[in-house]
């Protein structure tokens, strides 16, 4: 049985459809599988608006694909790029996440139980390589579940070699994206340069690294169903700090992720478990504050506090734990073009006074932002980016001896980019890598 030979869930069923190699085997394939059955194949792409013509071009292929196999079909389209900047996020991120919001709203709208996307099993093994680079637990290393919610990955079994032979069995066109062969995305040098190597050792690696992954998987799922057993212990969610101190290192990691209200980065689990083995104190994580007294570990609900001052490493990292960030600083002594956005900002060196510093805001701060052409309190700026009230003394401000310089997420202040050829800081805010187990 060929892998792309897979079974199709009953109802009504949605294919995602880039244009690409795999989404067009998946569409064709999930046609051919349903013929007779009592499953309907719709269809849905996303136009991410971020290669001008070239994602038009995948648009149109898409929508006549469609047409011509009689397949309903939604389209759906954004500004990546300003959605990035906006967001603070690297715009990979920023397109899976306005793709995958689409994916759902179509699902919706055809009244289709699965979404199903083309990831195939070299795109696993690459996943997976990334997730190593990383230093990400089991859960990462394992790489592609071939289901989350209600999206599945029907495809994760087979190779692109096997897509590309079925393409040129059946006669079927696709289109390409041109920046598959730029390296300077992590995934694309992998693939270009990592791969190859690991195919010449052995040919069938992407089938290996997914027995691999399986069993990761499975490792990984009854080491956290162990932690929700020991969870369940304490319903109130008052845990014995000794109990948890005492457990292994893969059962009580899980049990504070579980524990916590945003995912949280090995740095973070680590603070919370030594809290737990000192049975009191507290500890500060994305999104609340970890409690420790009575020789009970609690989540607290009350204010996750505010940041400490640091003095920001120029050139260099300054970890920024309780906000989840790492601020990367590096000195430019020849600035041409400076791309700045709501992470990342340049400054004249030449006008720094003093030390920068990264704080939390400060009573009476304001900020003229850049571009903007009018001066507001950061509460007000924070409070238009829909800050709670409670996280804003988690928002990183920049500022030297003299004045503020920016707010991460809000902007920099006006008067302080530099020039083309002056020399100029650049920082940058990074999110801490979600690290599994």
């Amino acid at each position: 049985m060929s892998a792309l030979d897979f079974p199709l869930p009953s109802g009504r069923v949605l294919c995602a459809v880039s244009g690409g190699a795999d989404s067009v085997c998946l569409l064709h394939s999930c046609l051919r599988l349903a013929r007779g059955g009592d499953t309907t194949v719709c269809a849905a792409h996303y136009n991410h608006c971020l290669r001008g013509g070239e994602s038009d071009r995948d648009e149109r292929f898409v929508r006549s694909l469609c047409a011509s196999l009689g397949v309903e079909l939604r389209v759906g389209r954004g500004d990546v790029a300003a959605y990035a900047r906006e967001h603070g996020m690297g715009t990979e991120e920023a397109a899976r996440e306005l793709r995958y919001a689409f994916l759902e709203e179509a699902a919706d709208e055809l009244g289709c139980g699965y979404i199903l996307t083309a990831h195939n099993a070299d795109d696993n093994a690459e996943t997976m390589l990334m997730a190593l680079v990383r230093g990400s637990g089991p859960r990462g290393l394992a790489g592609i579940p071939p289901r989350r919610g209600r999206i599945l990955r029907p495809m994760l079994g087979a190779t692109r070699a096997e897509i590309e032979a079925y393409l040129a069995e059946n006669g079927l066109e696709h289109v390409e994206d041109s920046t598959n062969e730029c390296t300077d995305y992590t995934r694309n040098r992998i693939r270009k340069l990592c791969m190859p190597v690991l195919r010449e050792i052995n040919p069938r690696f992407a089938e290996a690294a997914a027995r691999a992954g399986a069993l990761l998987r499975e490792d990984d799922a009854y080491l956290s169903s162990l932690a929700e057993d020991f969870l369940e212990k304490y319903p109130d969610g008052r845990v014995d700090c000794a109990a948890l101190a005492g457990e292994s290192a893969s059962i009580a990691s899980r049990a504070v992720r579980m524990m916590a209200p945003a995912p949280l980065s090995q740095r973070h689990v680590e603070a919370v478990l030594r809290l737990a083995r000192a049975g009191h104190g507290e500890a500060d994580v994305p999104g609340g504050r970890f409690r420790a007294g009575g020789g009970k570990l609690f989540l607290s609900h009350d204010a996750p506090g505010e940041l400490p001052e640091r003095a920001v490493n120029i050139p260099g990292e300054t970890a920024i734990p309780e906000a989840g960030l790492v601020l990367r600083a590096e000195i430019i002594g020849d600035a041409r073009e400076i791309h700045t956005s709501l992470n990342t900002f340049a400054f004249q060196y030449a006008n720094i006074c003093g030390t920068i510093c990264c704080t939390a805001r400060r009573p009476g701060d304001s900020l003229r932002v850049r571009g903007r052409g009018c001066t507001k309190s950061v509460k007000d700026l924070l409070y238009e980016k829909g800050v709670p009230a409670h996280e804003r003394g988690l928002v990183p401000v920049l500022r030297d001896d003299k004045r503020l310089l920016a707010v991460y997420g809000c902007g920099q202040a006006e008067g302080t980019l530099p020039a083309p050829g002056e020399k100029c800081a650049v920082l940058r805010f990074e999110a801490v890598k979600y690290k599994e187990g």
